[in-house]
């Protein structure tokens, strides 16, 4: 079984790129981030000729999350993070497919830093780390898959001071991070690549793409009951190279 997350940056202007990614790699499960579509601007149908199920939760021009499941329909069991009813911002999504629970996780940027924008990206986070303790309680087979605006080390940043005030790698976003995994949950891609320095993320400024400026933002966490069944970790970098690509390239798990 083969899961994806991929920030595509806006699905219409770059679902030819979706698309093309798709036919090639063949994931089994897709989460997306940063749709920038409303409910009703969702191509469906493109989605389903390609052969994939999907639940969505849209926001016009900014936000949006999905799951896309192929030749299988996703059971939408929460299209928002639950802590604070008056948040409808569309950052989060689950679903279960094929015995597993999938989330599709577009955690809030935070910048500028300090200020409200950096508070609510803390107090978001905060609210996950509340949801997946829930889930570990239920000693479900879930992946928290997703773009969660975070570094969490130097190893997934290049080597730079450039970014030294950004919220993406400021100490309390990557003691949040560090403070989700250590309820139980495995980095799968840090898990089977402890040393190496593996990007998601390629911003379109500065030319950081063809220098490999690159951080890893996008991340695929594994509950308990599936780390043994982890076989493969990676990212798909070659798809951020192609044009009109989004900044985000496919992170993903093969789970025996």
């Amino acid at each position: 079984m083969k899961i994806a997350t991929f920030n595509i940056n806006n699905i219409n202007r770059r679902l030819p790129n979706l698309l093309a990614w798709m036919r090639t790699a063949k994931p089994d499960v897709v989460a997306l981030q940063e749709l920038k579509a409303s409910d009703g601007e969702f191509p469906a149908t493109a989605i389903e000729k390609a052969g994939y199920g999907a639940v969505w939760c849209g926001q016009k021009t900014w936000n949006g999350v999905a799951i896309l499941a192929r030749n299988a329909e996703p059971i939408l069991t929460r299209d928002r993070l639950p802590g604070k009813p008056a948040d409808h911002e569309a950052r989060y999504i689950e679903a279960a497919v094929r015995g597993v629970i999938v989330t599709s996780i577009y955690l809030p940027n935070g910048n500028p830093q300090p200020g409200p924008k950096f508070d609510y990206k803390l107090d978001w986070f905060a609210r996950l780390k509340r949801h997946a303790r829930t889930l570990l309680k239920q000693e479900l087979p879930v992946v928290l898959a997703g773009d969660y605006n975070v570094a969490p080390d130097e190893l997934d940043i290049y080597p730079t001071r450039s970014w030294d005030k950004d919220a993406l790698i400021q100490p309390k976003s990557r003691a949040a991070f560090a403070s989700l995994l250590a309820q139980g949950w495995c980095d799968a891609i840090r898990e089977l690549h402890p040393e190496q320095r593996i990007y998601t993320f390629w911003d379109y400024k500065r030319n950081r793409w063809p220098r490999d400026a690159g951080l890893r933002l996008d991340h695929v966490l594994l509950s308990p009951a599936l780390v043994s069944r982890l076989a493969k970790a990676g990212v798909d970098k070659k798809v951020r190279g192609e044009e009109g690509a989004s900044d985000h390239a496919p992170a993903w798990v093969v789970l025996r």
